[in-house]
């Protein structure tokens, strides 16, 4: 399975999870929140990321769920 990082985006007056890259959206509920937890689950059993895309379009939000490369220095 790849790793395709999770986006949750709008989709009319629903929300809707998206591989990036796919043209096809893997599923459309009703509420932002709901698309959070499926792209959440996704993206954690990937090992991916998963993205937040605001009304507009625009990321807001972003999470890693795998190895970070980059981890933050503590």
């Amino acid at each position: 399975m790849s790793k395709k990082n999770q986006h949750v985006v709008p989709k009319g007056d629903d929300w809707a999870v998206r591989g990036a890259g796919n043209e096809k959206v893997t599923k459309i509920v009703s509420t932002q929140k709901e698309a959070i937890k499926i792209a959440r689950d996704i993206a954690i059993n990937q090992g991916s990321e998963m993205f937040i895309h605001g009304e507009n379009g625009q990321i807001r939000e972003r999470n890693t769920y795998g190895k970070d490369n980059f981890p933050p220095k503590g």
